[in-house]
């Protein structure tokens, strides 16, 4: 049941300037299309609209938020291929009224041809995101209730999954089917790089509380930074059966992840990249940077540019630039 905004023009026509790639939904395929090749990414978490387009929270707008973050992103000088969003798309209990107002904040970006792909967090609700979009919804008999698809482009196939256990139950947790079906899918797609993405953030604290991620018998070490915000309660629960997933298939290169309202590059010693997105909302830790991220896939790698809604912020405009490991 992939959650996938067809760009509204598209309904419409076909413009020669772009072109079809595949979403694979738990091993049904639909056409969706893209700008260019598909190197060029929004990358936004975190949006925590309200059905009011005026409340603040945290000293934050949120529609205003999003509206100025649609704008640069349609303004963008290199064309962008598509938007995803990872998950946290409601302000706190996923109502109705606050997805029509998500929806209207985004179709800006419809209209301008951009496809956009939405993973669910833990202030998301299923059914009601699906009241709203009663043409849209495409369900997997494999996988009826959770979310998940595969998006390919020229130089990285995304894996989109659903790690959301209930709404405002703050950890998240994939499953025994869903984990099925990732492992079944990345098999099945070897021929280029995979970068999975869902709401959560990994979990590194083991039983002994040292810090590190726990996968079975081995231990993998990560910085401070992220052994700390990862270690809280509300992250991924079966982290472990997922990087027993991800580190032997050697094509997966990446992680990407929201929720901890924070932007860091990280690597496992895997060489596994950990990416957490930065909130387009508000800041849990004053200092931190809000905003999105412009993605640019290569052949071995891919350029991250931070955007904060703050241009005056020490870190906007900061590149990241990833080598994807071999």
């Amino acid at each position: 049941m992939p959650v996938y905004l067809a760009p509204i023009s598209r309904r419409r026509f076909l413009k020669g300037s772009l072109s079809t790639a595949a979403l694979i939904v738990a091993g049904r395929s639909m056409a969706h299309e893209t700008a260019g090749d598909g190197q060029s990414w929004a990358l936004l978490s975190d949006t925590h609209i309200a059905a009011d387009t005026n409340l603040i929270h945290n000293g934050a707008n949120m529609a205003s938020n999003l509206k100025t973050v649609a704008a640069e992103v349609i303004a963008w000088p290199t064309p962008v291929s598509g938007v995803l969003i990872n998950g946290d798309l409601a302000f706190n209990a996923g109502k109705v009224e606050d997805y029509k107002t998500v929806l209207t904040l985004l179709e800006p970006m419809r209209k301008r041809g951009l496809p956009i792909h939405l993973t669910l967090g833990n202030h998301d609700h299923r059914e009601r995101f699906w009241e709203t979009l009663p043409d849209e919804k495409s369900v997997s008999p494999n996988l009826a209730d959770r979310q998940t698809a595969i998006v390919r482009t020229r130089y990285a196939n995304w894996f989109i999954l659903d790690s959301l256990i209930e709404t405002q139950e703050t950890p998240g947790r994939l499953g025994p089917a869903q984990r099925h079906w990732l492992s079944k899918a990345l098999d099945e797609n070897k021929d280029k790089p995979a970068l999975v993405s869902l709401h959560h953030q990994p979990t590194f604290a083991t039983a002994s509380g040292n810090g590190a991620l726990e996968t079975g018998a081995e231990l993998i070490g990560v910085s401070s930074s992220l052994q700390n915000l990862a270690a809280a309660a509300g992250a991924l629960q079966d982290t472990a059966e997922l990087m027993e997933i991800l580190r032997p298939r050697r094509h997966v290169k990446a992680y990407f992840f929201g929720h901890t309202h924070r932007w860091s590059v990280e690597h496992d010693s895997s060489g596994l990249c950990l990416i957490n997105f930065p909130p387009v909302a508000y800041l849990f830790e004053k200092g931190r940077p809000n905003g999105w991220v412009h993605a640019t896939l290569l052949a071995d790698g891919a350029r991250l540019e931070l955007r904060c809604l703050d241009q005056k912020h020490k870190d906007h405009g900061q590149v990241v630039n990833l080598e994807w490991r071999t």
